[in-house]
Protein backbone atom coordinates (compact mmCIF):
# COMPACT_ATOMS: atom_id res chain seq x y z
CA UNK A 1 0.00 0.00 0.00
CA UNK A 2 1.01 3.58 -0.82
CA UNK A 3 4.12 2.15 -3.10
CA UNK A 4 3.17 4.33 -6.00
CA UNK A 5 0.88 7.13 -5.01
CA UNK A 6 -2.27 5.90 -6.19
CA UNK A 7 -3.47 4.86 -2.60
CA UNK A 8 -2.26 8.61 -1.42
CA UNK A 9 -3.96 10.12 -3.99
CA UNK A 10 -7.62 8.56 -3.29
CA UNK A 11 -7.23 9.87 0.48
CA UNK A 12 -6.50 13.02 -1.16
CA UNK A 13 -9.38 13.03 -3.51
CA UNK A 14 -11.60 11.97 -0.70
CA UNK A 15 -10.12 14.86 1.51
CA UNK A 16 -10.38 17.38 -0.90
CA UNK A 17 -13.40 19.24 0.85
CA UNK A 18 -13.22 22.89 3.23
CA UNK A 19 -11.99 21.78 6.16
CA UNK A 20 -11.95 25.14 8.29
CA UNK A 21 -10.51 24.29 11.95
CA UNK A 22 -13.01 24.17 14.44
CA UNK A 23 -16.02 23.25 11.51
CA UNK A 24 -18.06 20.30 11.62
CA UNK A 25 -15.88 19.64 8.32
CA UNK A 26 -13.06 19.39 10.21
CA UNK A 27 -14.36 16.93 12.85
CA UNK A 28 -15.88 14.93 9.67
CA UNK A 29 -11.98 15.08 7.61
CA UNK A 30 -10.29 14.04 11.73
CA UNK A 31 -12.87 11.20 11.83
CA UNK A 32 -11.92 10.20 7.74
CA UNK A 33 -8.27 10.39 8.97
CA UNK A 34 -8.78 8.32 12.26
CA UNK A 35 -10.81 5.77 10.41
CA UNK A 36 -7.82 5.41 7.44
CA UNK A 37 -5.35 5.22 10.43
CA UNK A 38 -6.82 2.01 12.06
CA UNK A 39 -8.22 0.45 9.08
CA UNK A 40 -4.40 0.72 8.06
CA UNK A 41 -3.28 -0.91 11.75
CA UNK A 42 -5.82 -3.30 11.48
CA UNK A 43 -4.69 -5.01 7.60
CA UNK A 44 -1.16 -4.87 9.45
CA UNK A 45 -2.59 -7.13 12.54
CA UNK A 46 -1.81 -4.13 14.84
CA UNK A 47 -4.19 -3.66 17.34
CA UNK A 48 -2.89 0.02 18.08
CA UNK A 49 -6.39 2.56 17.59
CA UNK A 50 -6.29 6.11 16.72
CA UNK A 51 -7.76 8.60 19.13
CA UNK A 52 -8.87 12.27 18.77
CA UNK A 53 -7.54 14.77 21.17
CA UNK A 54 -10.02 17.60 21.50
CA UNK A 55 -8.53 21.22 22.17
CA UNK A 56 -10.75 25.00 22.53
CA UNK A 57 -10.14 27.55 20.00
CA UNK A 58 -10.78 30.98 19.14
CA UNK A 59 -13.37 31.46 16.66
CA UNK A 60 -16.11 34.26 15.78
CA UNK A 61 -19.09 35.47 13.07
CA UNK A 62 -19.61 38.07 11.52
CA UNK A 63 -23.33 39.68 11.96
CA UNK A 64 -22.61 42.64 9.77
CA UNK A 65 -19.95 44.33 7.50
CA UNK A 66 -20.26 47.26 5.07
CA UNK A 67 -17.97 49.63 3.31
CA UNK A 68 -19.69 52.27 1.22
CA UNK A 69 -18.47 55.90 -0.09
CA UNK A 70 -20.25 58.59 0.65
CA UNK A 71 -18.12 61.79 -0.41
CA UNK A 72 -17.93 62.79 -2.72
CA UNK A 73 -19.91 60.03 -5.10
CA UNK A 74 -21.66 56.79 -3.41
CA UNK A 75 -20.17 53.54 -4.13
CA UNK A 76 -20.81 50.56 -2.13
CA UNK A 77 -17.48 47.77 -1.75
CA UNK A 78 -17.30 44.10 -1.37
CA UNK A 79 -16.16 43.85 1.85
CA UNK A 80 -15.10 41.14 4.87
CA UNK A 81 -14.05 41.25 8.02
CA UNK A 82 -11.03 41.31 10.10
CA UNK A 83 -11.82 38.34 12.79
CA UNK A 84 -11.29 39.25 16.04
CA UNK A 85 -11.10 42.99 15.74
CA UNK A 86 -13.97 44.06 17.40
CA UNK A 87 -17.15 45.88 16.42
CA UNK A 88 -18.68 49.76 15.55
CA UNK A 89 -21.34 51.10 17.38
CA UNK A 90 -24.99 49.97 16.09
CA UNK A 91 -25.34 52.01 12.83
CA UNK A 92 -22.09 51.98 12.11
CA UNK A 93 -19.64 55.28 11.51
CA UNK A 94 -19.34 57.58 8.92
CA UNK A 95 -15.82 59.09 9.04
CA UNK A 96 -13.01 60.68 6.51
CA UNK A 97 -10.60 58.27 4.74
CA UNK A 98 -6.96 58.81 5.71
CA UNK A 99 -4.47 56.77 3.16
CA UNK A 100 -1.64 55.36 5.76
CA UNK A 101 -0.06 53.03 3.20
CA UNK A 102 2.09 50.72 5.32
CA UNK A 103 0.76 51.76 9.04
CA UNK A 104 4.13 53.81 9.55
CA UNK A 105 3.98 56.28 12.25
CA UNK A 106 4.63 59.49 10.11
CA UNK A 107 2.34 57.90 7.68
CA UNK A 108 -0.92 58.58 10.75
CA UNK A 109 -0.34 61.72 11.05
CA UNK A 110 -3.52 63.00 11.21
CA UNK A 111 -5.63 59.70 11.35
CA UNK A 112 -6.94 60.71 14.35
CA UNK A 113 -10.59 60.53 14.12
CA UNK A 114 -10.48 58.73 10.65
CA UNK A 115 -10.74 55.63 8.80
CA UNK A 116 -7.40 54.09 7.88
CA UNK A 117 -6.82 52.29 4.26
CA UNK A 118 -3.66 50.27 4.87
CA UNK A 119 -1.43 48.57 1.92
CA UNK A 120 -1.69 45.25 3.79
CA UNK A 121 -2.16 44.05 7.44
CA UNK A 122 1.77 45.80 8.93
CA UNK A 123 1.85 43.65 11.99
CA UNK A 124 4.97 45.67 12.67
CA UNK A 125 3.24 49.06 12.93
CA UNK A 126 0.49 47.74 14.81
CA UNK A 127 0.84 49.51 18.18
CA UNK A 128 1.59 52.74 15.64
CA UNK A 129 -1.96 51.87 14.32
CA UNK A 130 -3.99 51.71 17.65
CA UNK A 131 -2.07 55.04 18.77
CA UNK A 132 -2.96 57.02 15.86
CA UNK A 133 -6.46 57.65 17.52
CA UNK A 134 -8.28 56.07 13.93
CA UNK A 135 -12.15 54.25 14.37
CA UNK A 136 -11.19 51.77 12.24
CA UNK A 137 -9.15 50.37 9.30
CA UNK A 138 -10.10 48.84 5.76
CA UNK A 139 -7.18 46.40 4.60
CA UNK A 140 -6.17 45.81 0.73
CA UNK A 141 -6.10 42.29 -0.25
CA UNK A 142 -5.21 40.00 -3.18
CA UNK A 143 -4.06 41.32 -6.67
CA UNK A 144 -5.39 44.45 -8.96
CA UNK A 145 -6.93 42.08 -11.24
CA UNK A 146 -8.41 39.74 -9.28
CA UNK A 147 -11.44 38.17 -11.42
CA UNK A 148 -14.82 37.36 -8.71
CA UNK A 149 -15.69 34.45 -10.20
CA UNK A 150 -11.79 32.54 -9.87
CA UNK A 151 -11.08 34.38 -6.53
CA UNK A 152 -12.71 35.00 -3.42
CA UNK A 153 -11.96 38.21 -1.05
CA UNK A 154 -9.53 37.20 1.68
CA UNK A 155 -10.72 36.62 4.97
CA UNK A 156 -7.87 37.40 8.17
CA UNK A 157 -8.12 37.87 11.74
CA UNK A 158 -5.97 39.63 14.39
CA UNK A 159 -3.10 37.13 16.04
CA UNK A 160 -2.87 36.95 19.21
CA UNK A 161 0.37 39.20 19.55
CA UNK A 162 -1.97 42.26 18.06
CA UNK A 163 -4.68 41.18 20.79
CA UNK A 164 -2.43 41.66 23.39
CA UNK A 165 -1.81 44.93 22.27
CA UNK A 166 -5.50 45.43 21.71
CA UNK A 167 -8.58 45.90 18.93
CA UNK A 168 -9.38 48.33 16.12
CA UNK A 169 -11.80 47.44 14.17
CA UNK A 170 -10.90 46.23 10.61
CA UNK A 171 -12.46 45.31 7.58
CA UNK A 172 -10.97 43.83 3.98
CA UNK A 173 -11.31 45.08 0.62
CA UNK A 174 -9.86 44.04 -2.63
CA UNK A 175 -6.62 45.82 -4.10
CA UNK A 176 -8.28 46.87 -6.60
CA UNK A 177 -11.44 48.38 -4.75
CA UNK A 178 -8.83 50.33 -3.04
CA UNK A 179 -7.54 50.85 -5.74
CA UNK A 180 -10.35 52.76 -6.55
CA UNK A 181 -10.91 54.63 -3.85
CA UNK A 182 -7.74 56.62 -4.35
CA UNK A 183 -7.99 56.90 -7.89
CA UNK A 184 -11.30 58.40 -7.65
CA UNK A 185 -10.70 60.76 -4.64
CA UNK A 186 -12.82 58.68 -1.99
CA UNK A 187 -12.77 61.56 0.49
CA UNK A 188 -15.46 60.02 3.20
CA UNK A 189 -16.95 56.43 4.23
CA UNK A 190 -19.63 54.56 5.51
CA UNK A 191 -18.59 51.13 7.56
CA UNK A 192 -20.59 48.67 9.76
CA UNK A 193 -19.25 45.84 11.58
CA UNK A 194 -20.79 43.51 13.90
CA UNK A 195 -19.27 40.03 14.51
CA UNK A 196 -19.23 37.75 18.21
CA UNK A 197 -16.29 36.10 19.12
CA UNK A 198 -16.29 32.72 20.88
CA UNK A 199 -14.83 29.38 21.13
CA UNK A 200 -15.40 26.28 19.37
CA UNK A 201 -13.70 23.28 19.87
CA UNK A 202 -11.00 21.51 17.15
CA UNK A 203 -8.89 18.21 17.65
CA UNK A 204 -5.72 16.53 16.65
CA UNK A 205 -5.49 13.27 15.48
CA UNK A 206 -3.38 10.56 17.09
CA UNK A 207 -1.80 6.90 17.25
CA UNK A 208 1.55 5.85 18.12
CA UNK A 209 3.81 2.56 17.01
CA UNK A 210 6.08 1.71 20.20
CA UNK A 211 9.55 1.39 19.65
CA UNK A 212 11.23 -2.30 19.82
CA UNK A 213 14.73 -1.17 21.86
CA UNK A 214 14.50 2.31 22.16
CA UNK A 215 10.53 2.77 23.02
CA UNK A 216 11.37 6.14 25.88
CA UNK A 217 12.45 7.94 22.40
CA UNK A 218 9.96 9.30 20.21
CA UNK A 219 9.99 10.38 16.73
CA UNK A 220 7.18 12.55 15.85
CA UNK A 221 5.35 12.82 12.59
CA UNK A 222 2.73 15.99 12.33
CA UNK A 223 0.61 17.00 9.04
CA UNK A 224 -2.18 19.34 9.40
CA UNK A 225 -5.18 18.57 8.07
CA UNK A 226 -7.75 21.61 8.47
CA UNK A 227 -7.84 24.10 5.31
CA UNK A 228 -8.45 27.91 4.77
CA UNK A 229 -11.88 29.29 3.95
CA UNK A 230 -13.14 28.83 0.33
CA UNK A 231 -10.02 26.08 -0.19
CA UNK A 232 -10.69 22.31 -0.67
CA UNK A 233 -7.01 22.02 0.72
CA UNK A 234 -6.00 19.39 -1.95
CA UNK A 235 -2.34 20.36 -1.64
CA UNK A 236 -2.63 22.06 1.40
CA UNK A 237 -2.59 20.11 3.16
CA UNK A 238 -4.45 16.68 2.28
CA UNK A 239 -1.43 15.82 0.96
CA UNK A 240 0.70 15.66 3.90
CA UNK A 241 -2.04 14.14 5.42
CA UNK A 242 -2.09 11.21 2.63
CA UNK A 243 2.04 11.15 3.62
CA UNK A 244 1.06 10.21 7.41
CA UNK A 245 -1.13 7.43 6.50
CA UNK A 246 2.09 6.06 4.51
CA UNK A 247 4.41 6.29 7.04
CA UNK A 248 2.40 4.98 8.92
CA UNK A 249 2.03 1.98 6.67
CA UNK A 250 5.29 1.61 6.47
CA UNK A 251 6.82 1.50 9.23
CA UNK A 252 3.73 -0.59 10.60
CA UNK A 253 5.09 -3.37 8.26
CA UNK A 254 9.19 -2.63 9.48
CA UNK A 255 9.04 -2.33 13.05
CA UNK A 256 10.50 0.97 14.97
CA UNK A 257 13.39 0.58 17.42
CA UNK A 258 12.20 4.12 18.88
CA UNK A 259 8.52 4.70 19.19
CA UNK A 260 6.97 6.75 16.50
CA UNK A 261 3.91 9.53 17.40
CA UNK A 262 1.82 10.64 14.29
CA UNK A 263 -0.28 13.79 15.01
CA UNK A 264 -2.45 15.01 11.94
CA UNK A 265 -2.91 18.45 13.62
CA UNK A 266 -6.27 20.80 13.51
CA UNK A 267 -6.67 24.28 13.06
CA UNK A 268 -3.08 24.78 11.58
CA UNK A 269 -4.61 27.14 9.29
CA UNK A 270 -5.78 29.59 12.42
CA UNK A 271 -2.20 29.91 14.11
CA UNK A 272 -0.65 26.55 14.44
CA UNK A 273 -3.44 26.31 17.37
CA UNK A 274 -3.11 21.73 16.87
CA UNK A 275 0.43 21.96 17.38
CA UNK A 276 0.44 24.49 19.99
CA UNK A 277 -2.26 22.46 21.99
CA UNK A 278 -0.62 19.21 21.75
CA UNK A 279 2.71 20.63 23.13
CA UNK A 280 0.98 22.07 26.03
CA UNK A 281 -1.37 19.09 26.73
CA UNK A 282 1.85 16.34 26.49
CA UNK A 283 4.38 19.00 28.14
CA UNK A 284 5.56 16.49 30.27
CA UNK A 285 6.84 13.39 27.83
CA UNK A 286 8.10 16.47 25.33
CA UNK A 287 11.74 15.75 26.54
CA UNK A 288 11.08 11.87 25.21
CA UNK A 289 10.90 13.55 21.90
CA UNK A 290 14.31 13.44 19.50
CA UNK A 291 12.85 14.82 16.40
CA UNK A 292 9.73 15.94 14.58
CA UNK A 293 9.31 15.30 10.91
CA UNK A 294 6.55 17.40 9.52
CA UNK A 295 5.23 17.19 6.27
CA UNK A 296 3.05 19.95 4.56
CA UNK A 297 2.15 20.63 1.40
CA UNK A 298 3.64 17.86 -0.67
CA UNK A 299 2.67 16.54 -4.33
CA UNK A 300 2.73 18.80 -7.20
CA UNK A 301 3.53 16.79 -10.42
CA UNK A 302 5.37 20.22 -11.82
CA UNK A 303 7.65 21.28 -9.13
CA UNK A 304 10.75 20.31 -6.83
CA UNK A 305 11.10 18.93 -2.99
CA UNK A 306 12.11 21.13 -0.24
CA UNK A 307 13.35 20.85 3.55
CA UNK A 308 13.25 23.41 6.55
CA UNK A 309 15.47 22.46 8.95
CA UNK A 310 15.06 23.94 12.70
CA UNK A 311 17.61 22.27 14.30
CA UNK A 312 21.52 21.70 14.16
CA UNK A 313 23.32 22.54 10.82
CA UNK A 314 24.54 19.07 10.71
CA UNK A 315 20.89 17.94 10.12
CA UNK A 316 20.76 20.21 7.15
CA UNK A 317 23.94 18.33 5.89
CA UNK A 318 22.52 14.73 6.68
CA UNK A 319 19.58 15.85 4.52
CA UNK A 320 21.42 17.20 1.65
CA UNK A 321 24.12 13.73 1.49
CA UNK A 322 21.45 11.33 1.15
CA UNK A 323 19.78 13.59 -1.75
CA UNK A 324 22.53 13.05 -3.35
CA UNK A 325 23.32 9.53 -2.59
CA UNK A 326 19.62 8.50 -4.00
CA UNK A 327 20.22 10.86 -7.38
CA UNK A 328 17.85 13.51 -5.97
CA UNK A 329 17.78 17.33 -5.52
CA UNK A 330 16.29 18.57 -2.64
CA UNK A 331 16.50 22.32 -1.63
CA UNK A 332 17.10 22.38 2.14
CA UNK A 333 17.46 25.48 4.42
CA UNK A 334 17.78 26.13 8.07
CA UNK A 335 15.24 28.15 9.24
CA UNK A 336 11.57 28.74 10.83
CA UNK A 337 8.67 26.74 8.42
CA UNK A 338 4.93 28.54 9.43
CA UNK A 339 3.74 24.71 10.50
CA UNK A 340 3.26 22.74 12.71
CA UNK A 341 6.73 22.04 13.11
CA UNK A 342 7.61 25.72 14.86
CA UNK A 343 5.67 25.04 18.13
CA UNK A 344 7.68 21.67 18.98
CA UNK A 345 11.23 23.30 17.80
CA UNK A 346 9.73 26.29 19.94
CA UNK A 347 9.97 23.41 22.89
CA UNK A 348 13.16 22.44 22.64
CA UNK A 349 12.42 19.49 19.99
CA UNK A 350 14.35 19.34 16.45
CA UNK A 351 12.35 19.60 13.86
CA UNK A 352 12.37 18.78 9.50
CA UNK A 353 10.20 19.85 7.61
CA UNK A 354 9.15 18.49 4.02
CA UNK A 355 7.27 20.20 1.05
CA UNK A 356 7.01 19.91 -2.57
CA UNK A 357 7.02 23.86 -4.24
CA UNK A 358 5.03 23.81 -7.77
CA UNK A 359 2.55 24.76 -9.80
CA UNK A 360 -0.93 24.36 -7.34
CA UNK A 361 -2.61 27.13 -6.02
CA UNK A 362 -2.69 27.27 -1.87
CA UNK A 363 -5.01 29.29 -0.10
CA UNK A 364 -7.99 29.73 -2.65
CA UNK A 365 -10.68 27.82 -3.99
CA UNK A 366 -8.14 26.62 -6.69
CA UNK A 367 -6.67 24.74 -4.08
CA UNK A 368 -7.42 21.01 -6.31
CA UNK A 369 -6.77 17.49 -6.91
CA UNK A 370 -5.56 18.37 -10.55
CA UNK A 371 -2.03 19.78 -10.09
CA UNK A 372 -0.57 16.34 -8.12
CA UNK A 373 0.99 13.68 -9.63
CA UNK A 374 1.29 9.96 -8.27
CA UNK A 375 4.79 10.13 -9.49
CA UNK A 376 5.82 13.01 -7.44
CA UNK A 377 4.20 11.80 -4.54
CA UNK A 378 6.08 8.08 -4.78
CA UNK A 379 9.64 9.73 -5.10
CA UNK A 380 9.16 12.67 -2.07
CA UNK A 381 7.76 9.29 0.10
CA UNK A 382 10.57 7.23 -0.95
CA UNK A 383 12.77 9.85 -0.02
CA UNK A 384 10.83 11.05 3.21
CA UNK A 385 10.65 6.92 4.34
CA UNK A 386 14.42 6.52 3.70
CA UNK A 387 15.38 9.56 5.74
CA UNK A 388 13.43 8.79 8.60
CA UNK A 389 14.02 5.12 8.57
CA UNK A 390 18.10 5.99 8.71
CA UNK A 391 17.39 7.88 12.17
CA UNK A 392 14.64 6.10 13.25
CA UNK A 393 17.44 2.42 13.57
CA UNK A 394 20.25 4.33 14.47
CA UNK A 395 21.99 2.98 17.30
CA UNK A 396 22.46 6.12 18.67
CA UNK A 397 20.23 9.18 17.41
CA UNK A 398 22.45 11.24 15.63
CA UNK A 399 20.48 14.25 15.99
CA UNK A 400 21.96 16.51 18.58
CA UNK A 401 18.52 17.66 21.02
CA UNK A 402 19.16 21.27 20.78
CA UNK A 403 17.93 24.46 18.89
CA UNK A 404 20.28 26.55 17.90
CA UNK A 405 20.75 30.28 19.61
CA UNK A 406 20.00 31.77 16.07
CA UNK A 407 16.72 29.51 15.38
CA UNK A 408 15.40 30.38 18.88
CA UNK A 409 16.08 33.99 17.62
CA UNK A 410 13.67 33.08 14.78
CA UNK A 411 11.17 31.50 16.68
CA UNK A 412 10.74 34.73 18.89
CA UNK A 413 10.83 37.12 15.76
CA UNK A 414 8.09 34.28 14.15
CA UNK A 415 6.26 34.55 17.60
CA UNK A 416 6.16 38.01 17.31
CA UNK A 417 7.59 37.95 21.11
CA UNK A 418 8.37 40.93 23.65
CA UNK A 419 11.38 42.93 22.40
CA UNK A 420 11.77 41.12 18.81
Amino acid sequence: MFQNGKSQLELIRKMSFNRLGGSLDELRAAELLRTAADRTAAEAGFDGRAHLEGFLMPWYDVQTVKVCVTAPFRREIEARAVGFSGCLPEGGITAPLHYAEQGAPISLRGAKGKILLLNEMVYDNWQAILDSGALAYLVAVGEYDDEDERTDLSENYLRPHQLRRGKLPGIHIRARDAIALLQDGAEELHLELIQTAYERVSHNVVTEIPGTDHADEIVGFTAHYDSVPFSRGSWDNATGCADLIGLYTYFLAHRPRRTLRFIWCGSEERGLLGSIAYTKAHEAELARFRLVINLDMTGPALGFDRSIVTADPALVSQIEYLAREMGRYVHVTQDIHSSDSTPFADRGVPTASFARAGRAAGHSRRDLYMPLGERAIARQQEFMRAFAERLIQAEEFPVPREIPQNMKDGIARYFRRKGM
